[in-house]
């Protein structure tokens, strides 16, 4: 977003920049704007810089402010023309919710173009798996506990999978505090502030790396009864595993076999 040779750039600063990665993107980001209501929206660019997640020194703004900036955001107000956006007035674009999912689904293209068959790519939160490991066992994916996010011998869990990708969302990624309350970068599209709406993190697992990368954040700004009922009407897509505020693990049913923790957690059924 600050690299000013890059396409996301241009278009946010009005120049036309054709690209088959965005045009991608901006139809699977179309795709998760409207089967999430709205949980997940790439036009939220001029919220993130209004609380300063853009830069070095990030603050609450004030309520007239937010009130001002979130009429400029909604996918549905994006100008896009043969797939390329343009946003318009103040508008601004962000794929930092899905651009690591894509990165690594493109990286598992490539390793299939070159006949690589088993491999691993790692993008902090995201991690995406071809194959098996050389020995024929599954990868395994720790899941970080959010009260202890840089201890690795404090996980909440362990997913076990062969190609697929297994990406975490959580407000214990980026974050400030200001007067004792601590806010993270996950804005919620319905009010301008950070989502609040019960859960710790959100791990997605699913084939498809683009996907599991949105649903992550989505699922994470949906909070929990609305991502199960989600799961629910797309469970060949993914599954997942929430960890509420309460430090619930919730564990839908297409990763019993694969899902192992030290700690309590609940199977989700359909």
């Amino acid at each position: 977003m600050g690299d000013e040779k890059s396409i996301v750039y241009r278009l946010n600063h009005g120049e036309k920049a054709e690209s088959e990665d965005v045009t991608f993107l901006i139809g699977r980001s179309a795709w998760l704007y409207e089967n999430t209501d709205g949980a997940f929206d790439i036009t939220l660019f001029p919220l993130m810089e209004l609380w300063g997640f853009t830069g070095e020194h990030p603050a609450v703004p004030e309520q007239s402010d937010i009130d001002k900036t979130l009429v400029l955001c909604g996918f549905d107000k994006l100008i896009i023309e043969n797939g390329t956006p343009e946003p318009k007035d103040g508008q601004g674009i962000d794929f930092g919710g899905i651009a690591k999912g894509y990165t690594s689904q493109r990286i598992m293209e490539i390793f299939r173009e070159y006949g690589i068959t088993s491999g691993v790519v790692s993008l902090g939160g995201n991690v995406q798996c071809c194959g098996t490991k050389t020995d024929g066992s599954l990868w395994r994916c720790g899941i970080t506990d959010p009260d202890h996010p840089d201890d690795t011998s404090c996980l909440s869990g362990i997913i076990s999978v062969d190609d697929k990708a297994v990406i975490t969302s959580g407000g214990y990624e980026r974050y400030f505090t200001e007067d004792g309350k601590t806010y993270h970068h996950i804005i919620d599209p319905e009010n301008g502030y950070p989502a609040d709406n019960g859960l710790k993190s959100v791990t997605i697992v699913s084939a498809d790396g683009t996907l599991a990368d949105g649903l992550s954040t989505a699922c994470f700004v949906m909070g929990k009864e609305k991502s199960l009922f989600f799961w629910r009407e797309h469970p060949e897509l993914f599954d997942m595993v929430l960890i509420t505020n309460e430090n619930d693990i919730l564990v839908t049913e297409g990763l019993k076999e694969y899902f192992s923790s030290k700690k309590d957690y609940t199977i989700i059924n359909k």
